[in-house]
């Protein structure tokens, strides 16, 4: 562990290294790329939710101007592709263990590029056109003929569990395909019928999408020459990436190289390969030609991979002093019609007892197929579901008991003394300390003036709401990283595997190398995205990238060090042991001579060495990392409405977030301030919204699904918290989604409070100004009828 280490750049607020490029309009984004001879990539989507696929006339098609090709499921299966192998079962060691109904293998279902049996949500690709130019291929799609038989099909996580559901799969009984159980099932049941009070609380944590600034795109190319494939695509890992194209091809992954640079933004929806990737590449190979293919906005709404939609039951027993006893949940995750990833259910499964220390609980985890867009692991992946649901039901303990809700969770918080803390499903929390997160966010938000401040807007006319809660999450992710350490002539490079997506990862990553090996900043640089250059690595996503990146430099630090010493003794004839190391500096003991990285990288090329030392000044160091860290903090908000219109504005937004280590104060602050953004746009305006019935996605533009922008966000108050995680060498949890993690449950925390005098109804998110003014309007006139 570093923790006592004295840091020079560690911890310092340094502006980003990327800023300069990105700013001034140098990003090398997907769509920036371009090849001679490129051709252009249309998809022919599904206008059905479910619907067999009779035949496809391809003859219109391809007699349209510009047209060159139409491909399809038959023509992919005739080729031998293979299906994207997406490995949605989380499989580190601390995940939460998914089964099948029965304790059987989870069935995931073929990831296919093209189906050729049916389709299985509107939207899904059934056909590729390419063509000279994109008008042309699209226009060329247009043309494409496809007959249907259309089936039955069902959208909502619950009826499509149960008995009797359209089926999507044929090899499955029915639509579930994950069905575990998890706690202590007789001691739960045992607790709960002696418990004083039992409070329960069923909601919707509804569908939303990621919505980056790029549309995916991608610009393929296949060289008969060298007979390998490149291809320029975003994405949130560009190894993995590399590895699950090569797998659909039928290539060794040698043969592929993806170039994954500035990513325009991700949040989850990146991280696995999209079906048009492989496409375009195939297609390359089969034209000659470069392919390329855009998405436009309605098209990215349609076939994005899309977040959340969990419907969570949770039951909460108390003694008569509010003491939690112990907790039942049951969670159902809507996959949708391919399974891409479980981890939001295996995550959330890790963490419903939250923040609490609830000595019992058992949960039922389910998922299910359904007639939808794949769901994907979406910014803080399963725990602002399950952070939504205990802050809620909490305050309804508290309502309906007579408690008040911060002594009630104050109460019942988990302790420093207790950690590590294993919860009441087998999660084991680093550290934390929970009731002082509590206080500093009470503080910075003035709870003490809220009364105030309600009564002045009352005046007004107004409603003001006080919304809290506390959250917990959890930062596992893919468990392996790489990192290669090389001294050039004056500078340090790191080559490593996380793929960023704004996140400043080669500022952020640059500072840490530069304390550890005690050379300047400026002089360090880090290269990313290009997997000839960039051999492994787990990419981004859960929060990982800062933990696993901060330990592999740490660990391949102290290989170049030992290996810096073992060349200057080499070549100063003198014992290893004789050769310190600080400051950036080598010197042999009992000399005044100083030797520095670059000096010691040009001796080394030089020549002379034995074979053990030759290949210049550089190591690689792998690292396996299982352990999970435990990032948590609280946050507080007030939204005032005006209850003639329902139109409600926040006034306040308080966050304090315990990240461990910070290396880059700056950039965790900004990180926190787009994911509060991100979790307060789906409790006020986000939401992908299906007609019941037809099956017919709604939102398909801007102009029908809201975004949280500039003028509807407060200017937050934020604190940064270093509770010093044990489980890596710098102390490092994780920074980029906490303030995603509790802005659902604290959004709706204040618009309660805000309904608090109108009977207490229980909105689902997003809480529209229509939903909040027609539940007056519900009250108002039921107290008349009264």
């Amino acid at each position: 562990m570093l923790a006592e280490q004295v840091f020079k750049s560690v911890g310092k607020p340094v502006p980003r290294n990327e800023d300069q490029r990105l700013i001034t309009g140098k990003g090398r984004f997907s769509d920036d790329f371009s090849l001679p001879g490129q051709v252009w990539a249309a998809m022919v989507r599904s206008p059905h939710p479910h619907a067999r696929i009779v035949a496809i006339d391809k003859s219109a098609s391809l007699k349209m101007p510009g047209v060159l090709a139409v491909y399809t499921g038959a023509d992919c299966r005739a080729d031998g592709l293979g299906p994207i192998p997406h490995n949605p079962v989380p499989s580190t060691k601390y995940d939460m263990k998914l089964r099948g109904p029965g304790d059987t293998d989870v069935f995931v279902g073929p990831n296919v590029l093209l189906p050729d049996d049916k389709a299985r949500h509107v939207g899904e690709a059934l056909a590729m056109v390419v063509a000279e130019t994109l008008a042309q291929a699209q226009s060329g799609a247009e043309q494409v003929a496809i007959d249907y038989e259309v089936l039955p099909w069902v959208e909502n996580s619950e009826e499509a569990a149960k008995p009797g559901a359209p089926l999507l799969w044929d090899e499955l009984p029915s639509n579930v395909l994950v069905d575990s159980f998890f706690g202590d099932e007789a001691a739960t049941e045992e607790a709960f019928a002696a418990a004083a009070h039992v409070v329960t609380l069923k909601s919707h944590v509804g569908r939303v999408t990621g919505v980056p600034l790029e549309p995916r795109a991608a610009l393929a190319h296949f060289d008969p020459a060298t007979q390998r494939y490149t291809i320029y695509a975003g994405s949130g890992g560009a190894v993995r990436q590399k590895q699950e194209i090569a797998a659909v091809l039928g290539v060794d992954p040698k043969s592929v190289r993806v170039l994954s640079f500035d990513v325009g933004g991700n949040f989850g929806t990146r991280n696995r390969t999209f079906v048009e990737f492989a496409l375009a590449l195939w297609a390359s190979k089969k034209l000659g030609r470069p392919v390329k293919y855009r998405a436009d906005r309605s098209e990215a709404f349609l076939s994005d991979y899309q977040g959340r939609d969990l419907v969570t039951e949770v039951s909460l027993a108390l003694d008569k002093k509010g003491r939690f006893l112990a907790m039942r949940a049951s969670n159902l995750s809507n996959v949708g019609a391919r399974c891409v990833s479980l981890s939001p259910l295996s995550k959330g499964a890790g963490l419903i007892t939250g923040n609490y220390n609830i000595p019992i609980a058992t949960l039922r985890a389910r998922a299910v197929f359904s007639n939808t867009m794949p769901t994907q692991a979406y910014r803080s992946s399963g725990r602002p579901e399950v952070t939504y649901a205990i802050e809620r039901l909490i305050d309804k303990a508290a309502r309906e008991l007579g408690f008040d809700r911060f002594e009630l969770r104050r109460r019942n918080l988990v302790r420093p003394e207790q950690m590590p803390y294993t919860n009441a499903v087998g999660s084991i929390y680093d550290s934390g300390e929970y009731e002082k997160n509590m206080d500093r966010a009470l503080k910075l938000g003035d709870y003490a003036g809220f009364r105030a401040r309600r009564a002045e807007a009352k005046k007004r006319g107004k409603i003001l709401g006080l919304g809290f809660a506390n959250y917990v999450e959890s930062s596992i992710g893919s468990p392996k990283e790489r990192a290669d350490l090389i001294v050039r002539k004056d500078k340090v490079e790191i080559v490593i595997g996380t793929q960023p997506a704004g996140q400043g990862h080669e500022t952020s990553f640059a500072q840490v190398t530069a304390d550890l090996l005690g050379v300047p900043f400026e002089q360090v640089k880090i290269t990313l995205g290009d997997t000839d250059i960039v051999s492994a690595g787990g990419g981004t996503h859960s929060g990982r990238s800062m933990r696993h990146a901060a330990t592999v430099i740490a660990l391949g630090s102290v290989d170049l060090i030992a290996k810096g010493k073992a060349i200057l003794a080499h070549l100063e004839n003198v014992s290893p042991n004789k050769v310190e190391f600080a400051d950036g500096l080598f010197r042999i003991a009992e000399s005044n001579r100083t030797v520095s990285w670059f000096e010691l990288s040009d001796l080394a090329e030089q020549g002379g060495l034995p074979a053990e030392l030759q290949g210049g000044l550089r190591v690689r160091r792998d690292n396996e990392m299982h352990t999970p860290v435990f990032p948590n903090g609280a946050c507080m908000c007030e939204i005032e409405v005006d209850p003639e219109t329902g139109a409600l504005e926040i006034k306040r937004y308080t966050s304090v977030d315990d990240v461990g280590r910070c290396i880059n104060p700056l950039i965790v602050h900004g990180q926190t301030h787009g994911a509060i953004a991100q979790g307060v746009g789906q409790a006020l305006w986000e939401q992908c919204v299906i007609d019941p019935d037809s099956g017919q996605p709604l939102t398909g533009s801007f102009m029908d699904y809201g975004m949280p922008r500039s003028d509807t966000m407060p200017s937050f108050s934020t604190e940064i918290v270093e509770v010093l995680s044990p489980t890596n060498p710098f102390g490092v949890k994780a920074g980029g989604e906490g303030g995603t993690t509790g802005a659902p449950a604290v959004i709706m925390s204040a618009i309660d409070d805000v309904l608090s005098g109108y009977g207490n109804p229980q909105l689902e998110m997003p809480a529209t100004p229509a939903k909040i003014w027609n539940a007056i309007q519900d009250y108002k006139k039921r107290q008349k009828e009264a």
